[in-house]
């Protein structure tokens, strides 16, 4: 009986995206309605390492075993993205808490600082005559988000 190695070129075998590589990819974000919420377009591609949890989770599982030059899109729910939006973390504020810069109203983004030193944005949801309702939730939260991806680059 003779037995045959077949040998191939590394170069010919495909080796997609893994756990710990980086990578760098093209994107479009867009919402169900097909609001576009982000894209790399007229930028630098995203560069992340892969399954570190530097993008969310759907992202991050996205990309695993696609190759350069490739693209896709995926479909990433709530659970996978921002979260669910939670009414628990609608706060009230006196609204003489607020900057006198201009009037609050519904709708309007705000910059919270956290004892850290971080920034992030939260959305007044309703104001009255003494409060305003200040939502905590990522902008994102509760939301499907549908990208199309091409990697450019791997590099373990």
């Amino acid at each position: 009986m003779v037995f045959a190695l077949i040998y191939k070129p590394k170069e010919l075998i495909k080796i997609g995206v893994k756990k710990g590589d980086k990578v760098k990819v093209e994107y479009t974000g867009k919402l169900d309605d097909g609001t576009v919420f982000d894209s790399s377009e007229g930028r630098e591609p995203l560069e992340f390492e892969a399954g570190s949890g530097q993008v969310i989770k759907g992202f991050d599982e996205g990309v695993i075993g696609m190759e350069k030059d490739e693209e896709k899109e995926i479909k990433i729910g709530p659970k996978d993205a921002y979260g669910e939006h939670n009414p628990d973390i609608i706060k009230k504020f006196p609204k003489d808490k607020l900057p006198k810069e201009k009037e609050p109203e519904p709708g309007m983004m705000l910059m919270l600082n956290t004892p850290d030193g971080k920034q992030f944005p939260v959305k007044i949801s309703a104001v009255d005559d003494k409060e305003v309702s200040i939502d905590m939730n990522h902008p994102l939260a509760g939301k499907n988000l549908n990208f199309k991806i091409k990697v450019v680059e791997i590099s373990s």
